[in-house]
């Protein structure tokens, strides 16, 4: 569940900034992000482990560089995990409806908005929410499925106590 709602948080806000603040290299971020809507979710938490995990590159320079006798940063195998594992997979999937639907936003309207005095987040929330909400339900009950579909990041990661509905099924096959 908390997954679900942080993907259209985290997809809304890296799509405003992508369309709206301009700055070199935004389009190549972009597909950058997209690269992630492929990649089965096992890579990607494959990838966590290598970084976030007890012997990983975060742990490893932080007990090297700072002496730390124990590994600092150990959520990674724990239901914060799936969720910032599943986040990153799922974003992607809000970002790509919402990065469409900017593109498709008449320019004016916010001209409009912004000559009348409103302030940058009257904008957002009074013309470009309105025009975002479609995709941001779309992307957001894509979401709700794929979380709740989710077996792979959960049975890679190990979190005790994260069951979703496939992990159920799988453990009451067994």
């Amino acid at each position: 569940m908390l997954a679900t709602l942080g993907c259209p948080t985290l997809g809304l806000v890296i799509a405003l900034i992508l369309a709206f603040v301009p700055f070199p290299g935004a389009r190549e971020l972009a597909r950058l992000i997209d690269t992630f809507i492929p990649l089965p979710t096992f890579l990607l938490t494959l990838a966590f482990t290598f970084i976030y995990g007890s012997a990983g590159m975060l742990n490893g320079v932080l007990t090297e560089g700072l002496g730390f006798a124990t590994p600092p940063v150990n959520f990674l195998y724990s239901q914060w995990g799936v969720i910032l594992a599943e986040v990153t997979a799922y974003t992607p999937f809000i970002l790509r409806p919402l990065l469409a639907t900017f593109s498709q936003l008449e320019t004016s309207q916010i001209e409009v908005a912004s000559s009348l005095g409103a302030k940058p987040w009257r904008i957002i929330w009074s013309v470009i929410l309105p025009a975002a909400s479609p995709a941001l339900l779309a992307g957001g009950s894509l979401c709700l499925l794929l979380t709740a579909n989710e077996f792979g990041i959960v049975l890679f990661i190990g979190a005790k106590g994260v069951i979703t509905l496939p992990l159920l099924i799988y453990g009451k096959a067994i």
